[in-house]
């Protein structure tokens, strides 16, 4: 049995499975395909998340649950988030784990100076933000000890965010980079290793259970400047950054799926977003990564 369960081996999951069996622990992480990192310490299980029964199989014995997966597109939440959250309130349930939530800003929506806090009211109107709320509902009334952090953009090794999906090629070609999104408006974002550490501690913490936390991060930065920290840190020239017009990714939605998903959150990226995780920092003694060593972790 392991003492600890992750749902999921993106970059959140695999860090903290990593964290996990460095400290000497037993990890089980549980994905469709059996992926995850390789170490002795770490059990790599091919199962369906969703299934409750399953999942609560495989959590016997556990003290704690992280639910780290994340569907890559946006296309596909309403039909696979709910079915995930409900089979890991139920295996946290029956095996009296701890259930530690990966979560986002998203619940909140837009916000008046883009500014915002573990008390800033949930107020998003559109249906992915919806989403994420109903489901931090979802888990306060499902009778467990549960506990969510909440980090901005993710930026690190294999972080699936601005680096890799849009800066990554261009820099390595010595193209241009086209960005969907304001080059300088001051945005948060998260090292993906600060969410895992965020994740293992509030778990830990009797303390931290029943209400959400932000993960320290480092100060906002603009598009513009983070791109060049990026060239930096691999050695190259700056890499041209040309800005999408906002309409033309709000048109391609009336056709274009995911164009039109995207479309829905792109309030983050023409106004300030600014995630303040004082309280957490201060709580727990959690201190974000230098932006720059984040960076040079992504790049190498």
């Amino acid at each position: 049995m392991a003492k600890h369960v992750i749902i999921g081996a993106g970059s959140i999951g695999t860090n903290v499975a990593r964290l996990l069996a460095e400290r000497g622990e037993s990890v089980r992480i549980v994905t469709r395909s059996g992926s995850g990192p390789e170490h002795q310490l770490v059990d790599r299980v091919a199962a369906d998340a969703s299934d409750p029964s399953r999942l609560t199989e495989l959590s016997r014995g556990a003290e704690v649950i992280y639910h780290c997966a994340n569907p890559p597109s946006y296309t596909v939440w309403e039909r696979l988030l709910p079915p995930l959250q409900t089979a890991a309130i139920t295996a946290a349930k029956a095996n009296d784990a701890v259930l530690a939530l990966t979560g986002s800003l998203y619940a909140y929506g837009p916000q008046p100076g883009g500014r915002m806090n573990e008390h800033t009211p949930m107020a998003a109107t559109g249906h992915k933000g919806r989403l994420r709320r109903r489901m931090w509902e979802q888990a306060l009334a499902g009778g467990i000890r549960t506990v969510e952090a909440r980090g901005s953009d993710y930026i690190g090794k294999d972080a699936n965010g601005i680096y890799s999906l849009l800066i990554k090629s261009a820099l390595q070609k010595g193209k241009a980079a086209w960005i969907t999104g304001h080059l300088d408006m001051p945005h948060t974002f998260t090292f993906n290793g600060d969410m895992a550490q965020a994740l293992i501690t509030l778990a830990s913490e009797e303390r931290a259970w029943g209400r959400p936390w932000h993960v320290p991060s480092a100060p906002a930065i603009t598009i513009r400047e983070l791109a060049r920290r990026y060239a930096v840190a691999a050695g190259r020239p700056p890499v041209k950054l040309i800005q999408i017009p906002r309409s033309m990714t709000r048109t391609a939605g009336v056709i274009v799926p995911i164009a039109r998903e995207m479309a829905e959150m792109d309030y983050q990226w023409y106004a300030p977003f600014h995630m303040d995780a004082t309280e957490t920092a201060e709580a727990f003694g959690l201190t974000a990564t230098d932006l720059d060593t984040a960076v040079r972790n992504e790049v190498s």
